[in-house]
């Protein structure tokens, strides 16, 4: 019974999302209903499960979430992030232009949503192909890739922390594994796979990058630049390593364990950035204006997180209900006994929802909220693993039903049939790629 429920659960969520058009929170939200009734819960235990869902996974990640958007926000609005891929651009030389858009957007990646990476990246990434002859697909294929890994494996991403969260897993350890596993899959589709299709041409509308540019006396310093982009990171792995380092009580350790939560790092990431980018890059007369400014787009950027935050929140209140009605204890039973790794079948279901659905965010929620119980179940299983192999079934065959399958096609003017042979084909072989590296990675750790 709990089988068919839950069968009837994901096409129902399949059906109002792509057929009904329903936003994804309201469709979450109303499986989640549905799902508790088909179960026989009572109403008042329903609605306390999707409650409780929804404050146990907004608990940890809403402050990760809103100072991610701000600092990213910041980090645009400064010219940091165009500081950054322009010096990467510049160091790597213009033979290496692949390289250097890679190592770029894998950088920006690390503190921008993929959206807001994308549309940061593509005056750079089309100024470099006008000036070195190299196709559109050939140089956007290595950007897409690196945001597209950071995306799909990456804390403080909204999909990676939201799982890590859901399994309780340590986020900072979940970091370092993640960029084990994203630093090879990123080398196969981003700078190997683009040679394949080096030849594809394109024809992007007429104006359709129109993104205001600063000069380059007004940028802030490089160092300074790529130091706060990646200040959250730097702080949650020197936490991991004061674990392993540093005996246990020490105050150095106490600290950098503060420091590197996720939630405190992303708070001093942003301090950082608006006191050294919006303060210290002015003039005291202009600095208060300047903060202002960046206070209003930040309010701006926050607004159009907001859907990313409601869909997490339905995500978690969906899992909730599947743990609360006893569907999954049921399916890790099931499942316990089929002999299948719990981390292929992560990676499975996510895959599954993601080829439905489209967004990479919402097949990672939903696969982490049906395999959840097999962590119980198989206490042997890494659950930062178990993160990360979810993550790369949600990145994997992004087709019609994606906005990145568009964003990717309407921005390099090619064909459908030309997308599918460059950005369908680089996310299978991150998703592949991606769960190959770690299943390798459960054999030695």
């Amino acid at each position: 019974m709990s089988i068919l429920v839950l069968v009837g659960s994901v096409l129902l969520l399949l059906v109002l999302i792509a057929g009904a058009r329903l936003n994804a929170f309201i469709a979450l939200i109303l499986v989640s209903l549905a799902t508790g009734a088909a179960k026989e819960m009572q109403p008042e235990a329903i609605v306390k499960s999707i409650q409780n869902g929804i404050g146990s996974t907004l608990g940890g990640l809403i402050i990760i979430i809103g100072m991610g958007i701000i600092l990213g926000a910041i980090l645009a609005e400064t010219g940091a992030m165009q500081q950054i891929a322009e010096s990467l651009i510049l160091r790597f030389g213009v033979r290496r232009a692949k390289l250097a858009l890679t190592a770029a957007a894998f950088t920006v990646g690390l503190a921008l949503f993929y959206n807001a990476g994308f549309v940061v990246l593509i005056p750079l990434v089309f100024s470099v192909a006008a000036s070195t002859g190299l196709s559109l697909p050939y140089l956007g294929l290595a950007a897409a890739s690196a945001l597209s890994v950071t995306h799909g494996f990456l804390p403080p991403h909204p999909g990676p922390t939201t799982i890590a969260i859901m399994f309780k897993a340590n986020i900072g350890k979940t970091l370092g594994l993640g960029l084990c596993v994203a630093v090879p899959t990123l080398f196969c589709a981003g700078v190997v796979f683009p040679e394949f299709i080096k030849n594809i041409r394109s024809a992007p509308p007429s104006g359709i990058v129109r993104v205001t540019r600063l000069k380059s006396g007004d940028l802030p310093p490089f160092i300074l630049s790529i130091l706060i982009a990646l200040s959250p990171a730097l702080l949650m792995e020197a936490a991991v390593l004061g674990d392993f380092l540093l005996p246990a009580g020490s105050p150095l350790l106490i600290t950098l364990k503060f420091l590197g939560d996720p939630s405190i790092s992303m708070i001093m990431a942003v301090a950082l950035a608006l006191v050294f980018l919006g303060v210290g890059c002015y003039p005291l007369n202009e600095a208060r204006s300047r903060i202002g400014v960046l206070m209003d787009r930040s309010s701006e950027s926050l607004g159009g997180g907001a859907l990313i935050i409601l869909v997490v929140a339905a995500g978690g209140a969906f899992k909730q209900v599947l743990t609360d009605s006893g569907i999954g204890k049921d399916v890790a039973d099931l499942v316990g006994s089929s002999g299948f790794s719990p981390l292929f079948l992560g990676w499975l279901i996510a895959t599954a929802v993601r080829v439905s659905v489209g967004s990479a965010t919402l097949a990672g929620l939903t696969a982490a909220g049906i395999v959840q119980p097999l962590l119980a179940a198989n206490p042997s299983v890494s659950p930062e693993l178990m993160v990360l192999s979810i993550g790369a079934g949600s990145l994997m065959l992004s087709h019609v039903n994606d906005t990145g399958f568009w964003m990717f096609k309407e921005y390099f003017g090619l064909t459908v049939a030309d997308t599918f042979r460059t950005w369908s084909a680089m996310e299978t072989i991150v998703g592949i790629v991606g769960l190959g590296m770690v299943l390798l990675l459960n054999l030695v750790i």
